[in-house]
């Protein structure tokens, strides 16, 4: 049963804060039992429309207030001080809804590092039958992938020349090829799994949330924010929603689940009581448990685009006017094909920056066309680029409130590149992606480098370009991380430490960021969660 904006019951057993990639998961597993009520509560709309549906359409949703938080960092100190944009799925299916859809496990080895600080639960011999159980992989179930699961996940067959002659290149510069970077091992280059299925989206709540939807023992409020977690001592028993201009109380039964991010969440958090003492004293919040770790470990990927003109016409920039445009929509309109049933972000793939890194420390996303202002401005020629990140950043940031009103955005910090091994490594990021990019396979294709750009030539110019130059991959994570230290906010069963009937589901729990993009993580600790609320 959906009820939107209308209140039926103020008592469920369940309250998930947040509809988004890890709330859609544990509303979908928790109401399988017909025992157990369930209310999920996401600030805002329905996302069932064809610009979050249509794949080339990612855009849209980015930059539609309606449908994104459209937050921005503080001035980041060793970015040239630039405030960098950092958009969020503000809607059911949250970052599912509106991510490049490509689908990355990230490395076995993240997850042994996580096993190494004392949770047991998350080693790569753990998480893996979770990853299983999510995907329907177009390539068949095998020892490393799932085959009947509840997701679609497609291997991109996108025909782009510039693909194939990109993956090329990649060999010709002395790296593999890998046709499964989610399955035995991580490293080398191909086309990565994608959540685009027969020409749509696959987010999150298209196919956990919206077959869900007729069970009677499931709620789904939208338009409702969720103002304040309410506790009883050290006990969260209720929240305070704002539904339809009123604020209502609503209680659980059993558990609070709070899946609304690594932003999200620690400002709900904090805004309750519950974060470092001193900080919530400083603006105003009630102490009720002081937890220094909340908001802290704030981690990102950041990426750097090497750009290079184009001599054919196999880029993006085709598309750009009007009656193409409208030739390409029509075409996904009648039968969810062509130019538009594709994010275009499908070729890609990991290596090392040197012979002594353990696992691959480099991930990049090759894709034809220039983003120019994370889209907000077409291009005006044809080109390609190729987008190149650090793995395992060292450098860590904040989320910190900047009132106790849960309405003003807080203040985010990534500290981008803080510590210098950070710019050292994504330099080699930039000589390797060079280096790719300029063998026999794209010559074809390759014309002059606009971005670092051919007088780019020395450590100093290539620093300088990233300073100016880089923007998040849009990963934030690891704001309530898990751990035992005391720097941990939950332990590893994902429960926040010091209070009860309260947990949290979401990217902020990773203890480090996993390598690659997180969305298939963020799905795997939704239903790792589930599994534990379960057996609990």
């Amino acid at each position: 049963m959906i009820t939107h904006n209308k209140i039926i019951n103020l008592k469920f057993d369940y309250l998930i804060v947040g509809a988004g990639t890890a709330g859609s998961v544990i509303a979908n597993r928790l109401s399988e039992k017909n025992q157990n009520t369930v209310a999920i509560f996401e600030a805002g709309k329905e996302s069932d429309i064809w610009k979050i549906n249509m794949p080339l359409a990612i855009l849209y949703a980015m930059h539609d207030p309606k449908y994104n938080y459209k937050y921005y960092t503080e001035p980041e100190p060793y970015l040239n001080n630039r405030r960098l944009f950092c958009p969020r799925g503000k809607m059911v299916g949250g970052c599912s809804a509106h991510n490049g859809m490509v689908y990355v496990r990230g490395n076995k080895n993240d997850y042994e590092r996580w096993a190494s600080f004392g949770l047991k639960n998350w080693s790569y011999e753990k998480v893996l039958p979770f990853f299983k159980k999510i995907e329907t992989w177009s390539e068949g179930e095998n020892e490393f992938r799932g085959g009947n699961g509840i997701l679609p996940i497609n291997q991109s067959k996108n025909p782009n020349p510039l693909f194939k002659a990109f993956l090329n290149s990649a060999k010709e510069a002395g790296y593999k090829l890998n046709d499964d970077m989610n399955g035995e091992d991580q490293e080398g280059f191909g086309m990565y799994d994608v959540t685009i299925h027969k020409g749509e989206r696959a987010s999150a709540s298209k196919y956990y949330l919206n077959p869900a939807k007729k069970r009677n023992n499931l709620n789904i409020f939208t338009n409702s924010f969720v103002e304040k977690i309410i506790f009883e001592g050290k006990k969260a028993i209720g929240i305070e929603v704002k539904i339809k201009d009123k604020v209502e109380k609503i209680y659980a039964n059993k558990e609070i689940i709070l899946s609304g991010g690594s932003i999200n969440s620690p400002q709900l958090l904090m805004v309750s009581g519950i974060g470092p003492a001193d900080h919530l004293k400083e603006k105003g919040v009630e102490v009720i448990h002081n937890l220094k770790g909340v908001g802290k470990n704030l981690q990102d990927h950041l990426e750097t685009y090497i750009q290079q003109e184009c001599k054919t016409r196999d880029t993006l920039y085709s598309y750009v006017n009007k009656l193409s445009m409208l030739k390409i929509g029509i075409q996904w309109f009648l039968n969810k094909s062509g130019p538009c049933a594709t994010s275009f972000l499908e070729a890609g793939g990991f290596c090392k920056s040197s012979e002594d890194k353990k696992d691959p420390n480099i991930q990049f996303h090759f894709f034809p066309a220039f983003v120019i202002d994370h889209g907000n401005e077409d291009p005006d020629r044809h080109g390609y680029q190729l987008h190149a990140s650090l793995n395992q950043p060292k450098s860590r940031g904040y989320i910190a409130l900047k009132s106790a009103n849960p309405y003003n955005y807080p203040k985010i910090q990534f500290n981008y590149l803080e510590n210098e091994y950070d710019l050292n490594e994504t330099v080699k990021c930039v000589k390797v992606a060079r280096k790719i990019l300029s063998q026999d396979s794209m010559k074809p294709y390759a014309g002059k480098e606009i971005g670092p750009g051919e007088k780019a030539e020395s450590d100093s110019d290539i620093i300088e370009y990233i300073r100016s130059k880089a923007e998040t991959a849009y990963h934030p994570s690891c704001t309530l991380k898990m751990g035992t230290d005391d720097m941990s906010v939950v332990d590893e069963n994902l429960k926040i430490y010091g209070l009860e009937n309260i947990r949290v589901a979401d990217a902020s729990i990773m203890p480090e960021i996993t390598s690659g993009n997180l969305n298939a993580p963020t799905l795997m600790i939704g239903e790792r969660a589930s599994d534990f609320i379960l057996n609990s």
